[in-house]
């Protein structure tokens, strides 16, 4: 059942939807073609095509009519350039050092920029063999411009005829993200489950749900179909985002002090109960991310009352049992906003809701900085971004090079075109990289050649081409290993088609991968390498100013200030991306050389505690937004405030030539200004709470202290 699930996630997903539009933008000309004797042509309308898809990533409509038109433009230019002078090998050498280093360096202004570099330099990479003369290199970019248009209106047209499912993939991919995270924190309440091996799990599930948030928003609220006069799809899609990331928020405020809980409530029963409902919960949402992924309407499938009616009544035969209480709350506001989302598909009740930021929606996505001085800014050997497109633009003559001194067949192309697809600006991801195309060229190569050897029959090959294209088009994005497993058989049998389908092929395209990645590997390590380390303070730096701010939220709530909704949200964004981060950063640092890998304990610790710092401040954050008692005293004052100095504490001690930003805010609180709570159990449980926040800030002080080495500080931290 989970499997047929899984698989009607797949075909409903993004992901199968650009293959389906790639693989049709790619097939359908040298096959019209081809039937009028044009075959040759259709491959290069074909290309353009192919060049042209690359940059059409999820977003906004406008950003990717942009980028696919920008693509068009160099594409033809990078072939005009390269058919002219490629009989001049000196000219060659150069051409292929410029472009490789001007294009790379298109990293500095984002994804789809640089995915723009790459699909530029793919052409110039397969015209560097090719003979022209002035009217057939004319004609071939001509074809290759045809290709161009040809996706990028198939791709618009695709757009405008379902506006709406982009985001309704991203938004289902956004809530499964989420069920998973939900599925894992259920876990602290298993009293079997290891708590190391949960938190790993969860901090690497927090960046997926941070990234997918990210997604979400660029696609929202970047469109002006979504923000200027949006439609009832378009507000349903954005109020359900906004709940989405406020059950988001709701799910880290289940985190309390899991070990005391364990020992405390671990066998009378009712943990098992808070595990059982909190999947249950996990499954919802997840049926809620496939129908909207799926384009359906969503209905409730199960009744959360009797679970929480059972629940209260399990927690009520146990003795001292106010901590229970709370986080039973905070379930019931989990399912409350469950229930509020599943509201918004009655049209009815989809009228009298607004949004309540509508206005500030755009301040939640960033911009890229497009502005030309960024590239000169850039033209330094302390930017990691220069330094990878020297390096890609070195290794890209020795590829071209090493192709040309050594027989190895007619695509040795294939080499440069490894090195330019693999190099990336950090050696983690070009290690990565590396090994997924070596298993994937390999595991491929061997099943397009068992098929050109065993199946000589053109209408099954067809149809296996089909498959290989749809499979490599569709995990492209997903799964990259398997995006080259079905790549290289497809490629060796389109060259079937065209009579060069033997298996000295085969074994041309297995040996120049290997030769390209061995290359690429070499260059990434000795050749201005770009290690996570040096950048790790940084990400560690920007979380805890994120965190600061996040707790002065809950300083403000405390003390009776108006929560400005947007404000709020705006830091919590902040914490969100910043954390994703300072996580990747690490794993990224995981995959180098041990040699390079510095502070791991520390690092890993402070991603953790972090993780338990901000699920500390949300439980208290929890309180105040849903008008729980603000009441606070004096010992909660003096308790804020000591949080707050080791948090600041601890940003002064990561603090360079470059950082100079941040600035402690002074927490000013009147004595008039202050309600006085009485001693109740509510008091003591916020006391409890702030403990809990100056326990882990000072035990971060002492893992920034080990990271940064200052041991001079550690008598004042």
């Amino acid at each position: 059942m989970n499997q047929t699930r899984e698989i009607k996630n797949f075909i409903f997903s993004q992901y199968f939807s650009d293959g389906l539009r790639i693989s049709a933008g790619v097939l359908l000309p040298p096959l019209l073609l081809s039937q009028m004797g044009y075959l040759e042509n259709g491959i290069a309308v074909s290309m353009g095509a192919i060049v042209t898809s690359i940059p059409d990533n999820p977003g906004a409509v406008v950003h990717k009519r942009n980028g696919m038109l920008f693509c068009i433009l160099f594409m033809v230019i990078t072939s005009l350039l390269t058919g002219f002078i490629n009989d001049y090998p000196v000219l060659l050498v150069a051409e292929i050092f410029s472009l490789c280093f001007f294009f790379s360096m298109f990293n500095i202004y984002g994804n789809r920029a640089a995915a723009i570099g790459t699909g530029v330099l793919i052409i110039m990479v397969v015209n560097v063999d090719r003979q022209f003369n002035t009217q057939s290199l004319l004609e071939y970019t001509g074809f290759l411009l045809a290709g161009g248009i040809w996706y990028m209106a198939l791709s618009l047209a695709v757009s405008q005829f379902r506006p709406y499912r982009i985001a309704q993939h991203s938004l289902g991919e956004c809530i499964d993200k989420i069920a998973e995270y939900l599925r894992l924190k259920a876990s602290f309440y298993d009293t079997n489950a290891d708590f190391n091996d949960t938190y790993k799990k969860l901090v690497d599930q927090q960046i997926m749900v941070h990234q997918q948030q990210d997604n979400v928003r660029e696609i929202l609220f970047k469109n002006r179909m979504f923000t200027k006069d949006p439609t009832d799809t378009g507000r349903l899609l954005i109020l359900v985002f906004l709940d989405v990331i406020d059950l988001f928020e709701q799910t880290m405020a289940t985190h309390y002090d899991y070990k005391t809980i364990r020992t405390s409530y671990g066998n009378s029963g009712v943990l098992q109960e808070f595990n059982k409902i909190l999947l249950n919960i996990a499954r919802e949402l997840e049926d809620l991310g496939y129908d909207i992924n799926a384009n359906e309407r969503p209905r409730l499938s199960q009744d959360f009352l009797p679970q929480l009616e059972q629940l209260k009544t399990s927690i009520d035969n146990v003795e001292n049992n106010f901590v229970l209480k709370k986080i039973l709350i905070n379930v019931r506001n989990i399912v409350n906003r469950i229930n509020t989302i599943y509201s918004y598909f009655n049209h009815k009740k989809l009228e009298t809701v607004s949004i309540n930021d509508e206005k500030d929606l755009g301040r939640f996505v960033s911009s890229q900085n497009l502005d030309p001085k960024l590239f000169i800014e850039n033209i330094s050997f302390k930017s990691a971004i220069f330094r990878h497109a020297l390096r890609v633009a070195i290794v890209s003559v020795i590829g071209y090079l090493v192709s040309k001194l050594l027989p190895l067949g007619h695509h040795s192309y294939w080499i440069l075109l490894t090195i330019l697809v693999l190099l990336k600006p950090g050696f983690s991801l070009t290690k990565e990289r590396n090994y997924q195309r070596l298993i994937g060229t390999l595991i491929g190569g061997i099943t397009g050649a068992l098929i050109i050897y065993f199946i000589p029959d053109q209408t099954i090959r067809f149809i296996l081409l089909l498959i290989f294209m749809l499979g490599a088009y569709s995990f492209q994005r997903l799964n990259y290993v398997v995006s080259v497993l079905f790549m290289t058989p497809y490629i060796l049998l389109m060259f079937s088609f065209i009579g060069l389908g033997d298996l000295s092929l085969v074994k041309e395209r297995i040996l120049d991968t290997f030769i390209g990645s061995f290359i690429a590997f070499l260059a990434s390590y000795f050749l201005f390498p770009s290690w996570e380390y040096p950048q790790l303070k940084n990400f560690m730096r920007k979380l805890l100013i994120a965190n600061y701010h996040y707790l002065l939220k809950v300083a403000d709530g405390l003390r009776g200030r108006d929560l400005d909704l947007t404000e709020y949200k705006l830091v919590r964004k902040e914490l969100y991306v910043s954390s994703a981060n300072m996580a990747s950063a690490f794993q990224r640092m995981l995959s180098e050389p041990k040699n390079k890998q510095k502070n791991v304990r520390e690092a890993s610790k402070f991603i953790v505690l972090n993780h338990k710092l901000s699920s500390y401040i949300a439980t208290l954050m929890s309180s105040i937004r849903y008008n729980e008692s603000r009441q606070i005293n004096k010992a909660h004052i003096k308790l804020i405030r000591k949080a707050l100095y080791q948090l600041a504490e601890a940003i002064s001690l990561l603090k360079d030539d470059k950082n100079d930003d941040f600035q402690p805010s002074e927490l000013h609180i009147p004595e008039n200004g202050i309600i006085i709570s009485n001693e109740d159990t509510d008091s003591k449980l916020i006391a409890e709470q702030l403990e809990f926040v100056n326990k882990t800030a000072s035990d971060l002080v002492k893992t920034t202290v080990r990271v940064t080495g200052d041991e001079l500080r550690v008598e004042r931290s």
